[in-house]
């Protein structure tokens, strides 16, 4: 079989060697062209017709954002982006995400810098994944650039099917939204606390404490937690005054004592369009707490969550340690912890912790998904969308088997990377399967009841 043929883009010549020669280890892929600019990659895609192109987000000219929505009306190609960590870079990478951005990969900073290695073997298994989605990538592009009005709210910009302004190759702001400059640190009312800063009270399990991590931020990926049987769980209890939830930001605000049902999501690679499509569809009266695992690095899963929050009727918030847990709020894991759900007298709250990855991730959906399992007085909901592998199936599995009300899987037609989703189908952990435009009406049909 042919090599798959890849388009490098990037404005430095640096760079272009460095991810150029990562491609090269794998036979697999050969260097169909290189581009230092938006207004080249969008001509050289258009020539050389890749099988998949990785892209810089800041460039002159024209950038990545603007090169990939036209790419993505043109000619439609899997497309990585390569982003800094910078908050500027991680929110751009966000927003390129939802444009229609297969994937993304943290840059390297130089071949010395110790995560090469690390950064390598990531670009090349997403390399892989993106050929092997190719085939849905023509079928999904026209909805890339394009979003939906919440239901019964109006987000904080005016319009979702607008693209973003441009103006001399940068990417300007929507109208009545927070420039890069001046936006929060935290979606409005976010509380100012980290997992690892002092809480008035911490949760009453032993294994918060910070583990030591290698160079490139995770353990491992060899090692993971095997799962304790059932009925060997103990709901983990939340001491008092711990951390409320965040001020509601002028939305409608919700209870951590009356609700009844639960929402569980995990996902990966598509993820943040994915989770556009389900969590600002959700009513701001939506009767339960959704909580979120996305595989994200550390910094990006915060600029995920002010970005949902830009536009849903909910609040979504990274989630906090001790954080209570209430009607009206959508958590998302922060990158590089584990989320789980406690409880204790006064509620229930957040729980995280640096224990060793499982699946390979940290978050992971099968540790948030296995945390639930005790609660059985509350109706819980558990949903697997797009990504790569198998995490979350088993712990729905779990689910399934112990009362779950609901357990529900992306349909492959809708899928950017049908691999999680594929995983809960066949262990039969997924009761129900449907295209990612059904799940959250399927949702709101089962907790308003």
């Amino acid at each position: 079989m042919a090599p798959y043929r890849v388009l490098v883009v990037d404005d430095s010549a640096f760079m272009r060697k460095i991810i150029s020669d990562l491609i090269l280890q794998d036979e697999q892929f050969v260097i169909a062209a290189t581009a230092v600019n938006g207004i080249e990659a969008v001509s050289a895609a258009a020539e050389h017709k890749p099988d998949v192109i990785t892209m810089d987000l800041e460039m002159p000219k024209m950038n990545g954002i603007e090169a990939l929505q036209l790419i993505m009306k043109a000619t439609p190609t899997p497309i990585i982006m390569l982003s800094g960590i910078s908050e500027d870079n991680t929110r751009d990478t966000i927003k390129a995400l939802q444009y229609g951005a297969f994937d993304f990969i943290r840059k390297p900073t130089s071949p010395a810098s110790g995560d090469i290695v690390t950064v390598g073997e990531q670009l090349i298994e997403k390399l892989r994944a993106a050929v092997q989605a190719r085939r849905g990538v023509k079928a999904e592009a026209a909805a890339s650039v394009q979003t939906r009005e919440p239901v019964e709210y109006r987000p904080k910009t005016p319009s979702k099917n607008e693209l973003p302004e441009t103006q001399n190759g940068k990417i300007l702001k929507p109208r009545g939204t927070t420039s890069p400059a001046t936006a929060p640190d935290k979606p409005s009312g976010e509380l100012k606390t980290k997992a690892k800063a002092p809480l008035a009270a911490k949760t009453a399990v032993p294994n918060t404490k910070p583990v030591k991590q290698d160079k490139a931020g995770l353990l491992d990926k060899k090692t993971e937690i095997k799962p304790k049987a059932a009925n060997q769980q103990k709901p983990p209890e939340v001491k008092q005054g711990t951390v409320k939830p965040p001020a509601a930001g002028g939305k409608k605000a919700g209870s951590a004592a009356s609700f009844k049902h639960l929402v569980a999501i995990g996902t990966s690679t598509g993820g943040p369009r994915a989770l556009h499509e389900v969590v600002c569809s959700l009513p701001g009266d939506f009767p339960a707490p959704v909580l979120i695992v996305q595989h994200m690095p550390p910094k990006f899963t915060k600029s995920l969550a002010q970005r949902l929050d830009s536009f849903s009727a909910l609040t979504v918030v990274e989630a906090e340690q001790g954080m209570r847990v209430s009607t009206g709020f959508v958590y998302i894991a922060p990158g590089g912890y584990h989320m789980e759900l406690a409880r204790d007298n006064a509620g229930y709250a957040i729980q995280l912790t640096e224990a060793p990855q499982r699946n390979g991730h940290r978050p992971s959906v099968d540790v948030m998904f296995e945390s639930l399992l005790p609660f059985k007085e509350l109706e819980r909901h558990a949903v697997i969308m797009t990504g790569m592998g198998s995490d979350g199936a088993k712990g729905m599995k779990s689910l399934a088997e112990h009362g779950a009300a609901s357990t529900i899987a992306e349909a492959e037609e809708t899928c950017v990377v049908y691999g999680m989703p594929r995983s809960a189908v066949e262990c039969g952990a997924a009761k129900t399967v449907l295209p990612l435009q059904g799940i959250a009406s399927k949702l709101v049909s089962a907790v308003f009841i």
